[in-house]
């Protein structure tokens, strides 16, 4: 694995984030070192799954980068008929999965497409995850992207989402932007890479609150919408249709 240095050296201006090559050769470190939380989160997105895929349904993981929580999903699905795609809007991350990622091994068949999950047609899915992905999408779109992930979920499916999330309280967002600033520190980035890194994605990624998702969540129509897990500023959502 190779070691995330891209923010090390002095830039000027920073420019955004974008999952490029670049990116994609440092991403297992970079998110790692980054999410607290990031392994429970995809070991439990795999252990959910399982629990909730059911026999000749489809299975997605909208924003799949490199396949980490295709693996997990893969791993713990035994439902049978079932076929796991992974979508995810950056060339470099699909081709790398499709050039490394065993598609034969587990107990389902899994396939990679390269397109906006915005396009992405569901349909008669029981499993649908996105981890760490609603938030690089416009605030303006997520509500539909929502709707059309419920239109395509089958009845007792479920959506699995993890975010990194705000807060409306100023005090305790100052307070837990520090704290995940300190776990990046503890994870040995230098204060020039915490800040080049968070210059460069501020205006990618939107985190919204746990209330607003939940609420929009319900709203949809989801029946049980739960926060199943959270760490720090990072939460992981269970939605069931």
């Amino acid at each position: 694995m190779m070691q995330d240095v891209l923010f090390s050296q002095p830039m000027d201006p920073v420019a955004d984030f974008v999952f490029d090559e670049r990116v994609v050769a440092v991403f297992p470190d970079m998110i790692q070192r980054s999410v607290p939380g990031y392994t429970h989160v995809l070991a439990m997105s795999g252990v959910l799954a399982g629990y909730f895929a059911q026999p000749h349904t489809q299975l997605y993981d909208l924003g799949s980068s490199l396949g980490a929580t295709c693996r997990a999903v893969q791993a713990h699905v035994n439902a049978g008929g079932c076929v796991l795609t992974g979508v995810d809007n950056a060339k470099a991350m699909v081709e790398a999965c499709i050039q490394q990622f065993p598609a034969t091994d587990g107990k389902i068949p899994v396939r990679f497409v390269c397109e906006d999950i915005r396009e992405t047609t569901i349909f008669n899915a029981s499993v649908v995850t996105m981890n760490f992905t609603l938030q690089f999408v416009p605030l303006g779109d997520r509500e539909a992207l929502l709707r059309k992930i419920y239109a395509g979920i089958v009845p007792g499916g479920v959506f699995i989402m993890s975010e990194k999330t705000a807060f409306d309280d100023e005090n305790k967002q100052r307070l837990f932007t520090e704290l995940h600033h300190h776990f990046k520190r503890c994870n040995g980035y230098s204060e020039l890479e915490i800040a080049q890194k968070r210059a460069a994605i501020e205006q990618v990624m939107i985190p919204e609150t746990t209330e607003i998702h939940l609420k929009r969540l319900e709203e949809i129509g989801f029946k049980t919408c739960e926060i199943w897990f959270q760490s720090l500023n990072f939460s992981a959502f269970l939605a069931i249709k």
